[in-house]
């Protein structure tokens, strides 16, 4: 019976075992980098510089002779880190705004909702590199500018919620009851509004590792010789014609963790709204 039952889950939710099984590994790669890691990643081996995929470096050597295995394993810290601290800072900006915008009405809504309207208008990446362009280009800006620049989608998406749910009965009742308003928004509202923001918040680990990666490969995100998908990309572009190792293993993991990201988030879509079950 329980054989047939895990099969008939497989099936039904394949994308979304697929999904999360590619994240599972690409997360306990980066967070094991330094039992799986060969080498520091920093590491010169100036005999061995942009050397071919060989038993003692498996995925070869860069220009400057450092193991890209090891660079690619601790890169993917960076990336998932900077994926997870954006997307947490976009989440708590946006849930609040969106919570507070659509419980209450009249100025509160329509401030907030216009200043969603101006920050939309920017189109995200190029607002990200002007803010970047007046700041150091390091790890911690990077997260902290995404994470503000990421926002609006979420608080459309909560404010939606919060203007169905709070016209419910368990709303009025806690209402009546006196209780309070953050108490309403965030053990009332919020958790029944949680699906379509778990959600939104898988798939923004996705977009967030793409901006940190096209940041990186334009030379505004992590700075050398701090290893990043992204910048391990920008170094791999000068040899690609002579070392095309150096491209195509970074361009893999961010081409995977993404796809990985993003199954896993149309799969939540399908299975927690009952709209879209088949």
């Amino acid at each position: 019976m329980i054989p047939l039952r895990l099969g008939r889950l497989l099936r039904t939710h394949c994308m979304f075992f697929l999904g999360l099984g590619i994240v599972l590994i690409m997360s306990l790669a980066a967070l094991m980098a330094p039992l799986l890691a060969p080498y520091d990643p920093t590491e010169l081996h100036l005999d061995h510089i942009l050397q071919a995929p060989s038993a003692q470096f498996p995925l070869g050597t860069d220009a400057l002779g450092r193991d890209v295995l090891s660079r690619l394993l601790y890169g993917g810290r960076v990336s998932l880190w900077v994926g997870f601290v954006a997307v947490g800072i976009s989440m708590t900006i946006g849930m609040l705004l969106g919570l507070l915008s659509g419980y209450f009405s009249g100025w509160i809504d329509e401030g907030i909702m216009r200043g969603v309207d101006i920050m939309l208008c920017f189109p995200s990446f190029f607002l990200i590199l002007a803010v970047i362009a007046f700041l150091e280009p390091n790890l911690t800006n990077i997260m902290i500018v995404i994470g503000l620049t990421s926002w609006m989608g979420v608080a459309r998406l909560v404010r939606a919620e919060t203007l169905s749910l709070r016209r419910r009965d368990f709303v009025a009742a806690a209402q009546l009851a006196g209780t309070s308003t953050a108490r309403i928004l965030f053990m009332h509202i919020l958790p029944n509004a949680a699906a379509p923001v778990l959600v939104s918040a898988t798939l923004g680990v996705a977009g967030a590792i793409l901006i940190e990666s096209s940041l990186s490969f334009l030379g505004l995100g992590v700075q050398p010789p701090i290893p990043s998908w992204g910048n391990m990309l920008m170094e791999g572009k000068n040899v690609l014609e002579i070392a095309p190792w150096m491209s195509i293993y970074p361009g893999l993991a961010i081409l995977f963790t993404v796809l990985g990201y993003n199954l896993l988030g149309e799969s939540l879509r399908d299975m927690l709204d009952p709209r879209l079950r088949r």
